[in-house]
């Protein structure tokens, strides 16, 4: 029985590490249904969907509904991308129509783009 444990035990550590991808939690505030917060909404949820699909929380905030939360994160303009998780906490002023920019961000690499690890 106890060769069977250090066989399996062997066996485990030749497999490759599988590498958990981190979740992301975002906030996204913005100021009504203006077009620039409209165009950052739609621009921030296509990025997610295209590279962290399954594995991402946005939460839309309206800075004329909830004042209180904006202070708390000192927002100064808006629409404003917090990225709170995975560490280190990002802010993205704009509406999110640079990718690129968004995906750097985000700490994220276009997809395609390979690692050199």
């Amino acid at each position: 029985m106890m060769a069977k444990r250090r066989a399996t035990t062997k066996a485990a550590a030749r497999k490759p590490a599988v590498r958990k991808l981190p979740r992301y939690l975002l906030r996204l505030y913005i100021t009504g249904a203006t077009t620039k917060s409209m165009l950052a909404i739609e621009n921030v949820r296509r990025i997610c969907e295209q590279h962290l699909e399954g594995r991402y929380e946005l939460e839309v905030i309206d800075l004329y509904k909830n004042l209180p939360l904006a202070r708390g994160d000192q927002i100064i303009a808006a629409p404003t991308l917090i990225k709170e998780l995975p560490r280190p906490l990002r802010r993205l002023i704009g509406d999110m129509s640079d990718e690129k920019r968004v995906l750097v961000g985000l700490d994220l690499r276009p997809r395609g783009v390979r690692s050199r690890e």
